[in-house]
């Protein structure tokens, strides 16, 4: 049984600390960035979107939990007129149990009682496992960002 609850202020640290990690991570392996530009992007990036935090307007942190127990997060914003999926995260420990499946299943009902009827997202290219879970779902690409390295 997956719920989504609202991320706690005590737990916003932590998650902030790990989304900005992950993010330059993404950043430099995926997009080819230097470090040094991944980390202002990221700044930058985080600035826009989380102004105020947990406070943010528009804004939504969830706690994934299964059977009471944190396994994950999802960050949601709107974004041009519409529902902006920014990041959702299984815990690599509890990866591969159904538990992104049911939480994006859960954030189609957040989105649908905020009174929006598509949710969008960017995802990193080489993340066939995101990128086939959001197929499997229905999701449709509509573009694809490619690159060469010379």
């Amino acid at each position: 049984m997956i719920a989504l609850r609202p991320l706690r202020e005590d737990e916003f640290a932590a998650w902030d600390a790990a989304h900005r990690r992950e993010y330059e991570r993404g950043l430099v392996e995926h997009a080819g960035m230097d470090p040094a530009a991944a980390a202002a992007k990221v700044e930058r990036d985080v600035a826009w979107v989380l102004p105020a935090g947990l406070s943010t307007r528009d804004t939504w942190l969830w706690a994934v939990e299964a059977d009471g127990r944190s396994v994950g997060t999802v960050f949601l914003g709107l974004r041009d007129g519409g529902a902006w999926l920014y990041d959702i995260t299984i815990d690599e420990a509890e990866r591969g149990r159904g538990h992104g499946r049911a939480a994006m299943t859960a954030l189609e009902d957040e989105v649908r009682a905020l009174g929006h009827d598509t949710i969008g997202l960017n995802v990193w290219g080489g993340n066939e496992v995101a990128r086939g879970l959001y197929r499997s779902l229905g999701w449709a690409e509509e573009s694809v960002h490619m690159r060469k390295r010379l």
